[in-house]
């Protein structure tokens, strides 16, 4: 086969693949390498080259075109993936592979690839909390109806429904939102909620402390029986007891356990089985 004919069969490869550019851009894009390939100062090039140039060509247009086509939502979790659902009406913690920490809500479901420490890339339904590890070199998304967070090292709850309406809630740190088919990014600081509904997203401010002025500590402890699910059990002398303190309303529980022990300087034994903390 001569140079002209294997320049004809290698440009009929580059018309016929389908790739989501215009037939200007293809094109010049084809002016472009067979400038490039067939130049008169070239040597002579051996036919199996020339095949491998061609073998070389379909596999990057073929690429090209499933990177342009595909929806940015379907790419983000291979066929491969683990899926974790809460059946239950209780808050379920889990740990993901590079040892971020996850609260699944009751009825939510988290899914996410088995390479995850190098794809770290999570679809919810629901409602979770995430704590995030920070990672430079791998990003953190999370996507959720027509809405992708992405994690810049953070804290923070993302919310879904049936209705396609997304609630991001940003407690530490900061995160990128944007949405489907929209070139705009909403960059969230701690104690703003961005809302996605009906086509419009919004930005608003949240109350992310609770604050306890001067309160009995019988107080907290139903504070963290409510929201944590552990009793808290302190010496009799300390019933009437009272505390002034911020808390984060996603802090760790044992953060606050831990802040109590030193303020009134107390020891503390945790119960996992019994979900009870007593202090002495």
């Amino acid at each position: 086969m001569n140079d002209k004919k294997i320049e004809d069969e290698l440009k009929k490869i580059w018309d016929e693949v389908p790739i989501s550019h215009s037939d200007s851009e293809k094109e010049a894009s084809w002016e472009e390498f067979q400038s490039k390939a067939f130049t008169a100062k070239k040597p002579k090039f051996k036919v199996w080259r020339y095949a491998a140039a061609a073998a070389v060509l379909i596999f990057v247009l073929i690429g090209t075109g499933i990177y342009f086509n595909r929806d940015p939502l379907d790419q983000n979790i291979l066929a491969a993936s683990t899926v974790i659902e809460n059946t239950t009406t209780k808050v379920k913690t889990v740990f993901l592979p590079d040892s971020s920490k996850v609260e699944l809500s009751s009825n939510s479901k988290l899914t996410y690839a088995n390479n995850f420490k190098t794809n770290r890339k999570i679809e919810i339904e629901g409602e979770c909390y995430f704590k995030v590890q920070k990672d430079k070199k791998h990003p953190f998304q999370v996507f959720c109806n027509e809405t992708t967070t992405t994690v810049l090292g953070t804290s923070f709850t993302v919310k879904g429904n049936a209705q396609k309406e997304v609630t991001v809630a940003l407690f530490e740190g900061s995160v990128e939102m944007s949405v489907k088919n929209q070139d705009k990014k909403w960059i969230l600081v701690p104690g703003e909620t961005f809302t996605y509904a009906n086509n419009t997203a919004a930005v608003t401010e949240f109350e992310r402390f609770t604050d306890f002025e001067n309160e009995k500590l019988t107080v907290l402890s139903d504070y963290i029986k409510t929201n944590y699910g552990y009793k808290m059990i302190f010496p009799q002398e300390y019933i009437n007891q009272r505390i002034t303190v911020r808390i984060n309303k996603k802090e760790d529980l044992k953060t606050i356990v831990q802040l109590i022990s030193e303020m009134y300087n107390l020891n503390f034994e945790i119960n996992e089985e019994l979900k009870v903390i007593t202090f002495q």
